[in-house]
């Protein structure tokens, strides 16, 4: 198959990516033929498809609407893993996406022309611009400690995790301070004893979690971006909320109370320098993701910190690179407006004198 040729190629089928495809088309860019969407999964669904059964949507963070479809599942306890890849499926299929799967996107490099090349797994293919919309699924993170290695139990980070039943009668360390470590926590300990320990003492949030403090939420990563620092989450920023009936009933039942880091581990468990010690059957690493950026390395977007200095939804000096669910449009709202944003940017760059937007 010879090289396929676009205006704008996006990376990854998740919220921001859907995001991004709606409002490229509504920007003037037709399917197929000015955008494509290259997904690396086997459905639609995006993250959401390998979230562990025990997710409902009534205990996620909120699953915002994609633009244009109202997402409006029957009930909150029925399965996140199922519905929202349901939802993503019926949005491709309402608004007739140009998504195609399964691609696996090896490397995107520049051309001595000035395009960019996207090779992946099934064909490459030439854009003007590159919309990287990967999340941070597929890159668990795991800390280094001293002693890992030897450690004779079982070790598993958030991505591995199936079912609270699997740790019966064991003692668990549940490691991470953000609220999939307090949901996975109060789900274990009630069929475990568990041990939760985090790096720094956890923020608990009294009431609901409204605009303003989302939106100040999202300065904050907004600024580290700007900088050209690594990104937290904007989850991560806006504190453990108090008000989710399964960190109350961790609450009541005295699980949440933590320990700081250990500093090793060891065959049958984890220990501090002042000589604590608890023994485990096993670690879980609730510890968060990193950015799937590894395929845009020969771009060489990254700065000496490591991070990537942006400026809106493209990175600095690259106006036609877009990060979107990176940084500050890290969350489905975000991811949205981000989307929104770089299509915009994105018709004004490619399109100065070109056609107008499909519909309002």
């Amino acid at each position: 198959m010879g090289i396929r040729s676009v205006d704008v190629v996006v990376i990854g089928a998740g919220q921001a990516g859907l995001s991004t495809a709606w409002a490229l088309a509504h920007q003037g860019f037709e399917p197929e033929t000015g955008f494509v969407v290259l997904d690396g999964d086997d459905g639609p669904g995006g993250a959401w498809q390998h979230r562990w059964p025990s997710l409902t949507v009534g205990t996620t963070h909120r699953v915002h609407d994609l633009p244009g479809l109202a997402f409006e599942p029957d009930a909150g306890n029925l399965r996140a893993a199922d519905v929202v890849p349901a939802y993503f499926a019926e949005y491709e299929r309402r608004f007739d996406l140009p998504v195609h799967r399964p691609v696996h996107v090896r490397a995107v490099s520049r051309t001595d022309a000035g395009s960019f090349l996207v090779r992946t797994d099934t064909g490459d293919w030439t854009a003007q611009a590159v919309v990287n919309a990967t999340g941070t699924w597929t890159r668990p993170f795991v800390p280094r400690y001293p002693g890992q290695e030897t450690f004779a139990g079982r070790q598993l980070h958030t991505v591995d995790y199936g079912d609270a039943a699997e740790f019966a009668g064991q003692h668990v360390v549940v490691v991470g301070g953000g609220a999939s470590a307090v949901q996975l926590l109060g789900e274990i300990s009630q069929v475990a004893s568990t041990t939760w320990v985090t790096r720094r003492p956890p923020v608990w949030r009294e009431g609901p979690f409204d605009e303003e403090a989302g939106r100040r939420a999202v300065a904050l990563v907004e600024g580290a971006v700007r900088e050209g620092r690594r990104p937290g989450s904007v989850v991560g920023v806006t504190g453990l909320l108090t008000s989710t009936p399964y960190v109350r009933d961790a609450l009541d039942r005295g699980v949440l109370e933590r320990l700081p880091m250990f500093d090793r581990i060891t065959e049958d468990g984890v220990a501090w320098a002042d000589g604590r010690f608890v023994a485990a059957d096993a670690i879980l690493w609730a510890t968060g993701f990193r950015a799937a950026l590894g395929h845009l390395a020969p771009l060489h977007l990254r700065g000496p910190g490591g991070g990537i200095r942006m400026d809106g939804t493209h990175v600095a000096g690259e106006p036609r690179v877009h990060l979107v669910g990176y940084g500050p449009s890290a969350s489905t709202i975000g991811a949205n407006r981000a989307g929104q944003a770089a299509a915009r940017s994105l018709r004004r760059l490619l399109r100065p004198q070109g056609e107008l937007p499909r519909s309002a």
